[in-house]
């Protein structure tokens, strides 16, 4: 006689697990999922992959990938995915939860189900997102809320929006802070000056980590650098770590705009050691976006003793505390002073670099994964 040996059955929203492209909510996702699934073997996982998937995806034994069609990377295939292909699998497979960690649901199942909503930046700024996407979020996110047992997001400020916003109770919204990987860790004198030696030919830089979106207000940030490397002494470059999202005209314009663009070197994308090693090698880290949900490069610089210039808008003074230099996002001349003290005040830069070694004590993906599964819990 075979015995079930599981108690449970979790199907998992993973389209976001893509080898070799996990972006902020991907390592969300495979972070947190690696935890639960080794700290939960008495739960059948079902992975719910819209493609092919990557076999060190599967953190288990009690992990059974399905992958369903057709991949979901548009506003009409969002639809064909997520209310028709994951609602009849959620029917067949009856789990007692379908957690979603990039917050997409199924309003035409009407089982037991957790999203997580990062932020809800495409309802405050709908041209920051494609029109059709803008759409489709502004309609179904609604829905979604209206029947999710309960919503988990990743800072305060995301909670008391999503209740505001949604007119959701704030007693049902769970915060989970993001965590950042283990591999970013504080690098030696040799490390940087070889590491800046091989990215910049030696000298000083900033460094930006995330898309290249207009959200991301990287037209400020270079407008800002400019400035500021006018009056630079130590010649500092400007290191941008990211891929294309979407269309920014503004960031082009930006940039053809520049005297000193070959100063600015971008980087693509970056991942686990090179990523660490870019972090660590840097005068600071800028992320001076008009809106985020949490944040987590402020984490990552934190970890690697590198002090950040942050926005002082939406979540970022709240996952930065007082280990920043906080500054309006929409001031180019307060970004190039916050570049110019970091460059000029060492004092000031070790304050900060110890601040963060307080801050970042909040933070982690172990923590984060405990939070996920409480919540996961008392949906159940």
């Amino acid at each position: 006689m075979i015995i079930n040996r599981f108690i449970l059955k979790i199907a998992v929203n993973t389209r976001l697990l893509l080898s070799g492209r996990l972006e902020g909510i991907g390592w969300f996702t495979y972070q947190n999922l690696r935890r639960i699934v080794r700290d939960h073997p008495e739960v059948k996982f079902y992975f719910l992959f819209d493609r092919p998937f990557g076999e060190e995806f599967v953190f288990g034994s009690n992990v059974e990938p399905v992958v369903l069609f057709p991949p979901a990377r548009h506003p009409f295939l969002y639809y064909l995915y997520f209310e028709w292909s994951v609602a009849r699998v959620l029917k067949r497979l009856n789990p007692d939860l379908f957690l979603s960690p990039d917050g997409f649901l199924s309003s035409r199942y009407h089982g037991n189900q957790l999203p997580v909503f990062h932020d809800l930046n495409f309802m405050h700024n709908p041209g920051f997102v494609p029109r059709l996407t803008g759409k489709f979020y502004n309609y179904y996110f609604p829905k979604y809320a209206a029947i999710a047992r309960r919503i988990v997001t990743v800072s305060e400020f995301s909670r008391q929006d999503i209740a505001r916003v949604f007119d959701y109770p704030e007693n049902r919204i769970d915060v989970v802070y993001n965590g950042a990987h283990e591999i970013f860790a504080p690098a030696d004198q040799l490390m940087i000056k070889n590491a800046r030696k091989l990215l910049t030919g030696g000298a000083p830089y900033f460094v930006y980590i995330g898309a290249l979106h207009k959200r991301k207000n990287i037209g400020n940030m270079l407008r800002a650098f400019e400035h500021f490397r006018g009056h630079d002494p130590a010649g500092h470059k400007l290191l941008i770590v990211g891929a294309p999202m979407f269309n920014s005209p503004d960031l082009e314009k930006a940039y053809r705009g520049l005297k000193y663009k070959e100063d600015v070197i971008f980087a693509g994308r970056q991942y686990n050691e090179s990523l660490s090693q870019i972090v660590s090698a840097a005068s600071a880290l800028i992320l001076v976006s008009h809106f985020e949900g949490f944040g987590i490069p402020v984490i990552e610089a934190m970890q690697c003793d590198v002090p950040v210039i942050a926005s002082n808008v939406t979540s970022l003074p709240e996952v930065a505390g007082d280990a920043a230099l906080l500054v309006d996002p929409d001031s180019v001349d307060q970004i190039a002073l916050a570049m110019t003290r970091i460059s000029s005040e060492p004092l000031l830069r070790e304050h900060l670099i110890e601040k963060g070694r307080i801050q970042r004590q909040k933070f982690s993906w172990d923590k984060t994964a405990a939070l996920l599964w409480d919540s996961v819990e008392k949906c159940l």
